[in-house]
């Protein structure tokens, strides 16, 4: 039986640019005819990943320097390899990779973002290191072929951490290395239309003199402010056999991808807004056969409730909620409880209040395992 574990929570965020795009402006999306900011999967799930690595310890990075890696590792004081070997190592790392290896480009950089443990860069060097005869050997020759051996380095680049399994690694040229993910995140965008406001900022250069008037830069930038719906999902039964059948690491994993789900938040232009809120209202559910997004709570845009868009927000989704259990007949659905900024406030249809973030997500979880809630100990 599939289970899914449902996050949806609402975020009021001050003036702030979270992610940006090509021009620096918040990203946008135009929602139930009406412009809304919008902060992509990528970017917050970029945040959640680095919290559930840090709570782990079991580090990956998203990186096409892995061949730059080894070679600055080997040239280092640990190793000191002459520098042309040194380089020659790490491109080796990538051409024995796979039947073609990875492709580089002039830089030395693989032309694919590869995911990998970030012990992997370790590992790779004591491959090296073992077989330096043959780097040396084959150093300068036009057309080396693969000096190291593929089925070693291949097994390195396809290990995966907590996180890989999680949220996926697609690795075309590595048959094997794909991983489908088990968690699925939505680009989160404001329940209220919003459009990027200008800033006109001024610097003063402290050391002008006393004569001096005006400012030494001067320039605009954007930024915005709203409440945000964000959703998550994550197959339970995908993230236990990507962690090969393991289900109290999965129970870890899903519960740290939750907390950080929830607690979160993109680092961009974070030392001129400072934006460090927190989710006003948590909804988690566990439900059979599919998941289940309550974004079209909002495609009709909310209108502001004495001056604000959070409680009408709360409102408009407890009732979605409401009708979609109605629609539904409450059917494939094992849990659903909510924890609010008010704990008094009535929110039909989001089942049962919790008092925090911490109870509301073991709860969960444990619906998320049935048949290891009672384990423990």
């Amino acid at each position: 039986m599939t289970l899914y574990l449902d996050l949806s929570v609402l975020q009021s965020v001050p003036a702030a640019n979270l992610n940006r795009d090509d021009l620096g402006s918040p990203k946008q999306v135009r929602y139930g005819s009406t412009p809304r900011i919008r902060v992509s999967s990528q970017s917050w799930k970029r945040a959640i990943r680095h919290g559930v690595e840090e709570d782990l310890g079991e580090k990956a990075a998203r990186t096409r320097l892995v061949p730059a890696q080894v070679s600055k590792a080997l040239a280092g004081d640990s190793h000191n390899w002459p520098g042309a070997l040194a380089e020659f190592a790490g491109q080796q790392v990538a051409a024995s990779a796979g039947k073609k290896g990875i492709g580089t480009e002039k830089e030395g950089h693989t032309s694919a973002l590869l995911f990998v443990p970030e012990a992997a860069i370790t590992e790779l060097v004591t491959v090296c290191t073992e077989h330096r005869d043959a780097l040396e050997q084959n150093l300068g020759k036009k057309s080396p072929g693969k000096v190291l051996p593929p089925e070693r380095i291949e097994a390195i680049l396809k290990r995966r951490t907590a996180s890989i399994s999680l949220l996926g690694r697609m690795l075309a040229e590595l048959p094997g290395a794909n991983v489908d993910g088990a968690a699925q995140v939505a680009h989160a965008f404001t329940t209220h239309t919003a459009e990027p406001q200008r800033d006109y900022f001024t610097a003063v250069d402290d050391w002008h003199g006393q004569a001096d008037t005006g400012s030494a830069h001067l320039d605009t930038a954007e930024f915005s402010a709203g409440v945000f719906y964000r959703y998550a999902t994550v197959n339970v039964a995908d993230l236990v056999t990507n962690l090969d059948g393991d289900t109290d690491a999965a129970r870890t994993v899903l519960t740290s991808f939750a907390e950080h789900f929830l607690y979160s938040l993109p680092q961009a232009k974070r030392t001129s807004s400072a934006p460090h809120t927190l989710p006003d209202l948590a909804y988690l559910a566990v439900r059979k056969h599919r998941p289940i997004s309550l974004a079209a709570a909002f495609e009709t845009p909310v209108t502001a409730h004495n001056g604000g868009f959070s409680q009408p927000s709360r409102t408009a989704l407890a009732k979605y909620t409401e009708n979609i259990n109605r629609l539904t007949g409450n059917r494939g659905r094992d849990f659903h409880g909510h924890a609010a900024i008010n704990p008094d406030e009535q929110l039909a249809g989001l089942g049962e209040s919790h008092t925090s973030y911490d109870t509301l997500i073991s709860t969960a979880v444990d619906a998320a395992f049935p048949a290891t809630s009672g384990d423990a100990g």
